[in-house]
């Protein structure tokens, strides 16, 4: 295996390397190169490939193994927060506020890293795959205020999640609940999660090794999707429902 990601050729149709060619170190680093074109990250995303890098940096494209993913059935909220949702009055909206979800993505501090993936680079190639319907968001509101959100990519049946934000406590939570739930019942079976961490693991996502995700997004992806605005679809539903549909956490595992 080579010790340097592949170089991506200028021609936004050019295919990926196999995928099995990611590095280990940095994990599934793919290849380097290329634009964010439409039709490059489409080919990117039906292969389990996403961009993922910093200002100054050139654009990186990476596969890690395992993979971090939800079942659209299996995002997990504790009792207590399910309590609160009940006296909850928060709206759930999809697609009516896609440039606020990212920007303010973009600018949420995260525990350890300084800076943001998302570069404007970056806002404007999903703001303009929003445009042609692949790219959606979910939108938490208190009022007029938004307090939370999540948004990503859809392709076929499949939803490959790119960052989510809280403006208050609770509001990732709700959206990434929402998000799951409506999939669910469209037809949407997963929900890919990227990279692990003790947050994602909370709220019920699974590592997959990498093969068995790459057959999934292969089937989903290949599915008739649903292409265009998603704000028809989700209006102003409350996220008290969440509390009776989302499921609790996991039990812990008995002391040897």
């Amino acid at each position: 295996m080579s010790t340097l990601p592949a170089l991506l050729p200028p021609e936004p149709d050019a295919p990926f390397p196999p995928v099995d060619q990611a590095l280990r170190q940095p994990d599934g680093l793919l290849a380097i190169g290329g634009d964010l074109s439409p039709p490059r990250l489409l080919n990117a995303y039906r292969h389990g490939i996403f961009p993922w890098y910093s200002q100054g940096q050139p654009i990186l494209w990476w596969s890690p193994d395992p993979r971090t993913v939800f079942a659209t059935d299996g995002v997990r909220l504790g009792s207590k927060f399910r309590r609160g949702l009940r006296r909850c009055d928060w709206e759930i909206r999809a697609d009516t506020a896609f440039a606020q979800v990212i920007q303010a993505c973009a600018e949420s501090p995260r525990p350890g890293q300084r800076g943001t993936w998302i570069t404007p680079e970056m806002r404007a190639a999903y703001e303009r795959m929003h445009g042609l319907g692949h790219a959606h968001s979910f939108e938490v509101f208190d009022g007029a205020r938004l307090v939370g959100g999540i948004y990503g990519i859809a392709v076929g049946r499949m939803f490959f999640g790119e960052s989510m934000f809280s403006a208050v406590s609770g509001g990732s939570k709700v959206a990434l609940a929402a998000l799951a739930f409506h999939l669910g019942d469209w037809g949407f079976p997963l929900i890919d999660a990227q990279v692990e961490n003790d947050h994602l693991l909370g709220l019920g996502a699974d590592l997959w090794p990498r093969p068995r995700f790459l057959a999934a997004v292969a089937e989903l992806t290949a599915q008739p999707g649903i292409v265009g605005a998603w704000s028809g679809r989700v209006d102003r539903w409350p996220a008290s429902r969440l509390a009776d549909v989302a499921r609790p956490p996991r039990a812990a595992p008995p002391d040897p």
